[in-house]
């Protein structure tokens, strides 16, 4: 580990045990991987390979929730995780709301109740830098509803 940031953190398990650590915190029932989600996850990835843009893509038609993540050098599947549970700490439960000026979506999206499944996928843009994204199957982020 260099700083903060865990190197070779990439397994299928690195994952799930990241995105589980956070379900298990709100009571919600563990994610399992799909190979589809994480084949429409790698090609996407594979995209953004020559630029590395922060973009999303459409979830293959809206049917897939999104994280992405980016960075100018390496950057592990586990610490992209983290990342996207740290916004944990600007959700407000009780009023399904974000702090002011904050972003909390990426969080309430690794702990909705009914995502079932993930897939995600990471590539070494030609840039070297890093680019990362996971999928959920069914998508979570509905306007008005709370998470769990």
């Amino acid at each position: 580990m260099i700083g903060d940031v865990a190197y070779g953190q990439d397994s299928i398990e690195d994952y799930l045990n990241a995105h589980n650590a956070a379900r298990s915190e709100v009571n919600v029932s563990e994610l399992f991987w799909d190979e589809n989600v994480a084949a429409y996850a790698q090609n996407y990835a594979d995209k953004r390979k020559g630029d590395c843009n922060l973009v999303h893509s459409d979830g293959g038609g809206g049917i897939y929730g999104e994280n992405i993540a980016m960075s100018s050098g390496e950057l592990s599947g586990t610490y992209a995780v983290k990342m996207w549970v740290e916004e944990k700490e600007y959700y407000d439960y009780n009023s399904n709301t974000c702090g002011d000026g904050q972003q909390c979506g990426h969080y309430t999206q690794v702990v909705w109740n009914n995502t079932i499944n993930i897939g995600c996928a990471k590539v070494t843009c030609d840039n070297g830098g890093t680019f990362i994204t996971c999928n959920y199957d069914p998508p979570g982020n509905y306007v008005g509803e709370k998470p769990y």
